[in-house]
């Protein structure tokens, strides 16, 4: 049930579920013209402020940004790779593939070889009511990098989990148990805020290497530089800057659900 909810609850939050259900209300609620009016432009007014350039970027970068890996990672015992880059190699796909995510496989491979450290934990496993895929992301990316020539010995799979926190969880589990102390985190840039603090609460200081940036300095510099028709075309909503604002606010909204549970405990 917990996880049923920590799925459906945020959809009502984010702009696009948000917006919708504001329409909704302004059809099925007996209220005057005037709010039903009110309700249906605040609800265009989310999609426009989620959907824009400057909103998805500004969320996006400082997000990407919270967390500075140091400039030259020291050896490690093991690698950890956080799931969510691969999609299954179910028909008609002739073998596992990578989505937008799936640079945190590519960078865990590039710092395997130069020697950062001799073993890779794979991390990521499925909700089977959510997901109609018949393997785990751990055994996909263990394929992947299997193909990229990273011995299967060196691979170690965690599967069992079904969110970032049951990650944290398991992955823990086993680190304590092989006594793997000094752990490199790969994840996307705009995860490994959560990712980190919810490891750290744990008791693993790992050190992270973020993959996957989705907004470059140079991206960053050009949007605030653009001329007026380049302005023109980032304050109009645009379906690619609404999901990058939606990721975005679900790393946030987690954020704020670990902050919130720490200030109960404390209490």
């Amino acid at each position: 049930m917990f996880v049923f909810l920590s799925k459906f609850l945020p959809l009502l939050i984010y702009p696009l579920g948000l917006a919708c259900l504001l329409i909704l209300l302004s059809l099925l609620l007996r209220i005057s013209p005037v709010w039903q009016k009110r309700l249906v432009v605040l609800a265009l007014v989310l999609l426009w402020l989620g959907g824009n350039r400057w909103v998805a970027y500004s969320l996006t970068y400082t997000l990407e940004r919270k967390i500075h890996p140091p400039a030259e990672l020291p050896p490690a015992d093991v690698i950890l790779v956080l799931g969510g880059g691969t999609e299954s190699s179910d028909a008609p796909r002739s073998g596992v593939e990578v989505n937008g995510a799936g640079d945190r496989v590519i960078h865990a491979v590039r710092l395997y070889r130069q020697g950062i450290a001799p073993y890779i934990l794979l991390s990521g496993g499925n909700i089977e009511w959510l997901s109609a895929r018949t393997t785990t992301p751990a055994l996909e990316m263990r394929e992947l990098m299997l193909f990229m020539g990273v011995p299967d010995s060196v691979l170690i799979l965690q599967d069992q989990s079904q969110n970032t926190a049951e990650d944290v969880f398991y992955s823990t589990q086993i680190l304590r148990e092989r006594g793997f102390d000094k752990v490199i985190l790969v994840t996307s840039a705009q995860h490994m805020p959560r990712a980190v603090y919810l490891f750290r609460e744990q008791g693993i200081d790992v050190i992270p290497s973020p993959a996957d940036y989705s907004i470059t300095d140079a991206e960053w510099r050009s949007l605030w530089q653009a001329n007026f028709p380049a302005q023109i075309i980032n304050v109009l909503p645009n379906a690619g800057y609404l999901s990058m604002t939606t990721t975005s606010l679900k790393e946030y909204l987690g954020m704020l659900v670990n902050s919130l549970r720490n200030l109960i405990n404390l209490s």
